[in-house]
């Protein structure tokens, strides 16, 4: 039980960041264990109401691979993966956008209006936001961006919404497709405007030591992101998202955060205090 003066502590050294962060985009990339576990989504869905109430305009993008595996099991289709994504054909394209854009983005929805917050849920077809092309043949139905249109999620902010945003896109011939959730949320982070982007994943950021959580590495320039690799630092899963990092950041966004899902709160732990929780990106040497 947090005391009423460690309460007023924390509001008081949030109070600047809250200015900072008025009438400014946040987008959140959400996923992993931080929806898996009931508790924790509740959590989250409670700090994005509380963001919105000081001010701030969120924006949250999902994914949801163990949903759709899950599904994919019941339904008798077999889930192949090709250096680590999803071999989606036409028909496990059609269970990823009944998952993504029904399922778990309608419970998402429901979720924040539970919590006295105001949402819409929306994916990549919407307003045909988000335009695709195969990455390659090998992984089917996967979905490059090559069309952005946001104009849907800034109506959506602009009258006092949460826009929700599950990551399935289509092209003109009417096909569906599956987008890495990472990569979804930076560009949209990036035509938007945002200042700031955070990536929720089940570890606690960059780790100097993958096998030592107390090696946190908590800030990273760009320029540095070559030589971290080199060193195997940056290595396996953490290299595409520390990539997505960077498209952010090219792309204008100021700072992104690669941040403990697991953790009750980390997303204002990270925005509104001085110490922070995860790995901050910026751009510079």
């Amino acid at each position: 039980m947090i005391s009423k003066q460690d309460q007023a502590e924390f509001l008081a050294e949030a109070m600047p960041y809250i200015q900072k962060y008025n009438d400014k985009i946040l987008v959140i990339k959400y996923g992993g264990n931080a929806m898996i576990n009931e508790e924790l989504k509740t959590s989250v869905m409670r700090d994005l109401v509380l963001l919105r109430l000081v001010g701030i305009k969120v924006v949250l993008v999902h994914g949801g691979g163990p949903e759709i595996s899950e599904m994919l099991k019941r339904l008798g289709i077999q889930s192949r993966f090709v250096g680590g994504l999803r071999y989606t054909d036409a028909e496990t394209a059609e269970v990823v956008r009944m998952v993504l854009a029904g399922k778990i983005n309608k419970a998402l929805v429901n979720q924040i209006e539970a919590c006295g917050g105001k949402a819409i849920g929306l994916c990549g077809i919407d307003g045909h936001m988000l335009g695709c092309e195969k990455e390659s043949e090998e992984l089917g139905f996967v979905g490059r961006i090559t069309d952005v249109n946001i104009s849907i999620v800034e109506d959506c902010l602009n009258a006092g919404y949460i826009p929700v945003i599950s990551t399935v896109g289509y092209d003109k011939e009417g096909n569906i497709y599956n987008i890495n959730a990472d990569t979804a949320a930076s560009v949209i982070a990036g035509e938007l405007g945002a200042e700031s982007m955070i990536l929720m994943t089940d570890i606690r950021g960059l780790l100097e030591d993958k096998n030592d959580e107390h090696s946190l590495i908590k800030r990273v320039y760009v320029s540095d992101i070559p030589a971290l690799v080199k060193q195997g630092i940056i290595s396996g899963g953490m290299i595409p998202k520390v990539e997505c990092c960077k498209e952010a950041i090219r792309r204008g966004v100021k700072k992104v955060f690669i941040t403990d899902g697991r953790v009750n709160h980390s997303i204002l732990m990270e925005l509104l205090s001085d110490e922070g929780m995860g790995t901050m990106f910026v751009n510079g040497d």
